[in-house]
């Protein structure tokens, strides 16, 4: 098992991880940890995209990278729309 550690966050922040683990019957130790394992990196998500244009036959090119960019920026918008 890794070393504890804590994290610097709000009340807010604090009191809506509280809430989502409860619902969720878990701690929020266990709730940060599944929301860290789930979020890709930067560098994830473009070897993925590598990947899946490959399998679609698409060469990768800047510009079919700056679409899946594009694509990723509007998802976190909705993201953030639905956290409100």
């Amino acid at each position: 098992m890794s070393k504890p550690t804590s994290i610097k966050t709000s009340e807010a922040v604090r009191d809506r991880l509280r809430v989502l683990a409860e619902e969720r019957g878990t701690t929020i130790t266990e709730l940060v940890e599944e929301l860290a394992a789930r979020e890709l990196t930067a560098a994830e998500r473009e070897q993925r995209a590598v990947v899946a244009a490959r399998e679609l036959g698409i060469e990768y090119t800047d510009q079919v990278q700056q679409a899946g960019q594009d694509a990723w920026a509007r998802i976190r918008a909705h993201q953030g729309d639905a956290a409100a």
